[in-house]
């Protein structure tokens, strides 16, 4: 089950982080069809955010197609996304280089720019050769 983590002070809508989080555990393969997301009320008691705010991310998550209410039963995973499984080899060759970044002193947000730029460079340079 997934476990979300609230950031006060990102910047980010909390519905939003609840919304990115549960996608990216859907890309991650973390959650699958047919799993059942925590109720309001368990991500209420673990983050200490309003009901409301759990049930507008859901609604959202709903609204895309990604989960199912089932009224009486909970919210229900009803499709992945993406195909990056948190086993893949991709994921040990980039935490070895997170950790090469990080000891050459770089911060986190620096390495999420570098990282982005490169990401940015490489599917645009897709795109360009699709054309």
């Amino acid at each position: 089950m997934v476990e979300f983590r609230i950031d006060r002070r990102s910047g980010v809508a909390t519905y939003l982080q609840i919304v990115q989080q549960t996608k990216h555990a859907l890309r991650l393969g973390l959650l699958e069809p047919g799993d059942k997301l925590p109720t309001a009320r368990e991500v209420v008691e673990a983050t200490a955010i309003n009901p409301n705010t759990v049930l507008k991310a859901y609604r959202e998550l709903e609204r895309e197609g990604l989960v199912e209410a089932r009224r009486g039963l909970g919210t229900f995973v009803r499709k992945s996304l993406g195909s990056a499984p948190a086993d893949s080899p991709l994921r040990g060759e980039l935490v070895e280089w997170a950790a090469r970044a990080r000891k050459a002193g770089l911060e986190k947000d620096d390495v999420a720019a570098l990282f982005t730029s490169v990401l940015d460079e490489q599917f645009e340079q897709v795109k360009g050769d699709q054309a």
